[in-house]
Parts: C-alpha cells; structure tokens; sequence
C-alpha cells in the first residue's frame, strides 16, 4: 500500500514538473519551449517542420559529423533490442514514428530479412514532416523495399504523433527515434502510442539524454554549443536548425522522468538503458 501510494507521488511530481514546461503569456496564451524560447502551444509544431524542411536532405550527413558516426551504432542497438528476429511471422505490424527517412525502419526491414523473413514486413513510417518522409521514400525505393504502388508493405504516412490516423490495437511495435523531444506535448504523444499499440505490444523510444558524469556532461555542452551550430553552417548551411536541436536536447526530461512517464502513460515493465554515457538512450515498455 506504501509502495503504490509513493508511486502515485512520484508520478504526480513528474507530471507537474513536465506541465512546468508550459506557462501562460499576459492574455491567456498557452506556451512551450522551443529550443530556449518561449513559443505558442500552436505554433511549435509548424515551427519544428520548418526545422526539418530545412535539413531534411543532408539530415543524416549531419547526423555523422555531429557523433563521429556513433548514431549508426545506438541506432542498430536500438534495434537490436526489439528482437526483430522474434518478429517475422506473418501479421506483425512495425510502426515508427517521426521515422521520417526511414533510417531505423530500414534496419528493422533489413533484420527481418536477415531472420529469414522472406518478405519484406509491414511497416508504416510516419512524420510531421513531408520532406523527411519524401527522403524515405526515395531511400526505399533504391533498396527495393517499395515499388511505389499501393501493394507495397512499406507506408509512409504524414500525421502528427500526438494524434495518429490509425485504430486503436493496430501495431505490435512502435519505435520514436530521436523524435519524442521535438513533440509539442510528449504526454499526448505517448497516449497515443499506448492507443495503437496491441496488448502486448512493444513501445521503444530512443532519444538524446543526460550523461550520468557531471564532468563529461560539461564537456559535452560545451561541444554541442559550440561545434554543432557552426557544423551546420558549414555542411547545411544553416547555423539556426542546428541551435534549436542543441537547445531542444537540454529541454527534454531526463531518463528517470521519462520513465515515469511511460509509466503515468500505463506502460508496463518499463525500463531503459543508456548509451555512450547517457548521451542517449533506449527506453522500452509494454501495453500489458
């Protein structure tokens, strides 16, 4: 009875320090951050797409520079850990969100294939963002996971996260890879995912964190301000887009509060695991 009753505390203190986030201007007018601003509730996600509208072609090139390539190895363990080996039987459905260039559903595919599948597995990629899922698209097409026709079991399917097109119980995975941060309500986000998802289902989210060495987290926003903004001047010509996915970085809960609210959201066996330190990480729950 103690136990629940600390649980429900802590659950209730996560919730207000998420609801923080937002404040009302004189007037009325709802706020939320983006990057260090202050902006309108509804304004944030036009903004965000602008962001990615900006980058959307030379996204993962900058994602090398940015981690020396090292987000090519959080993103095979990320999908390591949904044992996609275990998920080749016919039926399964993969749902990855803000999965706009398709760099973690094609490793999904590819280690299905790899499992013996045979066939390329059901899949819908989803963004806000047209132009990053256009990316995807094309990047499908030259692998020869799509044809382009309505056959394909590839989909790529604009919509919001916090309010997806699909039936509620529809997909045994959902993966949110370095996504959930640029979402102007998470809480809504993550409802959303529990409502999808079938009994039983698998929500995994991959998202830059907080390194657990105060010292190393130093020097980390010491590069992330410094280099990071002036990399993307140079590679993408855009210092701005850049700033705000540093800013956006520092502005997202730490790996406890994300937990907690996972598990506010009513996911089950929820846990995560760090990589590099902290600079990112996986966390992982059940609709049980």
């Amino acid at each position: 009875m103690l136990g629940s009753t600390l649980r429900r505390s802590s659950l209730r203190q996560v919730r207000n320090r998420w609801l923080r986030c937002f404040s009302s201007k004189p007037g009325g007018t709802e706020t939320t951050s983006f990057g260090f601003q202050d902006v309108p509730v509804d304004d944030k996600s036009t903004m965000v797409r602008g962001v990615f509208n900006s980058v959307a072609d030379q996204y993962d090139v900058m994602n090398d520079f940015m981690s020396a390539g090292i987000h090519r190895l959080w993103k095979e363990e990320f999908v390591a850990m949904l044992n996609p080996q275990l998920l080749t039987h016919p039926g399964v459905k993969f749902l990855d969100v803000a999965g706009g260039t398709g760099d973690i559903s094609f490793r999904f595919v590819e280690a299905c294939l790899a499992a013996g599948s045979g066939k390329v597995p059901d899949v819908v990629v989803t963004d806000i963002n047209e132009a990053m899922l256009n990316v995807g698209k094309r990047r499908a097409l030259e692998r020869g996971y799509i044809s382009g026709d309505d056959n394909d079991n590839m989909k790529f399917v604009v919509s919001d996260a916090e309010e997806l097109p699909f039936e509620s119980n529809s997909f045994d995975v959902y993966t949110i890879a370095f996504g959930l941060r640029n979402v102007t309500r998470p809480e809504r986000a993550l409802a959303e995912a529990y409502r999808v998802l079938k009994p039983g289902g698998h929500f995994s989210v991959l998202e830059f964190s907080h390194l657990t060495n105060p010292v190393l987290q130093q020097i980390y926003d010491t590069y992330s301000f410094n280099v990071v903004p002036a990399l993307g001047e140079i590679v993408v010509g855009d210092r701005s887009s850049y700033q705000y996915l540093v800013e956006s970085i520092r502005k997202f809960p730490d790996q406890e509060t994300l937990l907690a609210m996972m598990q506010e959201a009513g996911f089950k066996e929820a846990r995560y695991t760090n990589f590099t330190t902290g600079v990112v990480a996986a966390h992982s729950g059940f609709k049980l």
